[in-house]
């Protein structure tokens, strides 16, 4: 059982599931701001092309609905958005950093130009390269 959990958990947590739910859970949001740009906007400045009329009431009503959908929607999104910040936290913390890999190249002190770390010559102005003996301390 510990193992199907496990991989359940390795499963839920992989980027392409976390991604797709974002995208249904925001894709759902922004219906509604859809729906309400058509419901407070569009179908009245229609329906005042056809004939009706409206007072400035109604307009504010109009105003006021779509504001809430949008005032809606961007608390949802910053919801979602400290969730999912919170998960990535959850994750990274059971990780090990990484290490720092070792450098593969070196500049050429003379000319400046990136060369491979193991080279004893430029090939850019082909300088003999000084030898990267470890430094001497002196006694003391």
């Amino acid at each position: 059982m510990k193992r199907f959990i496990e991989e359940f958990k390795a499963f839920v947590l992989r980027g392409n599931v976390m991604d797709m739910a974002v995208g249904v859970i925001i894709g759902g949001a922004f219906t509604g701001i859809v729906t309400s740009l058509t419901d407070n906007f569009i179908q009245p400045v229609l329906s005042l092309v056809g004939g009706a009329r409206y007072s400035w009431g109604d307009v504010n009503v109009f105003i006021s609905n779509f504001a809430s959908t949008v005032v809606n929607f961007l608390i949802m999104a910053f919801i979602l958005f400290c969730m999912l910040k919170a998960t990535n936290k959850l994750i990274s913390l059971g990780k090990k950093p990484e290490a720092p890999k070792a450098p593969t190249t070196k500049v050429c002190p003379y000319c400046l130009s990136e060369i491979p770390i193991g080279a004893t010559k430029c090939a850019h102005c082909a300088s003999e390269l000084p030898s990267e003996e470890p430094a001497q301390t002196a006694n003391a």
